[in-house]
């Protein structure tokens, strides 16, 4: 089954930079829905491992639009390689992913 919807997920430092990220996304109809939440983080990047405080983007939007997503949030994005992961979703509520389809339309 070819999935027509997407979860895309990243984290930034910053609230304010999610926000920014959310409405440049919403506004330009590349997402029906971002969500944003404080998380903690513990990585290891450049041989160090890494506790930071962070913000999980979640991005609902139509698959045809994963390419362009992924462009926007690359160019807006203050890490030098951020996370950029893309869940399909298999099933979900219909009305609802109508409603992501005519959102990024």
């Amino acid at each position: 089954m070819d999935e027509e919807y997407f979860l895309i997920t990243t984290t930034v430092n910053k609230r304010s930079c999610a926000q920014k990220i959310a409405q440049m996304l919403v506004d330009s109809r590349l997402a029906a829905c971002v969500q944003m939440a404080p998380i903690s983080s513990t990585y290891r990047w450049k041989g160090e491992v890494a506790n930071e405080e962070e913000i999980l983007i979640m991005i609902k939007t139509s698959a045809k639009m994963y390419q362009t997503v992924e462009k926007a949030i690359r160019e807006n994005h203050p890490y030098e390689v951020p996370e950029i992961l893309c869940i399909p979703i298999v099933n979900g509520f219909q009305p609802y992913l109508e409603w992501v389809k005519e959102s990024t339309a």
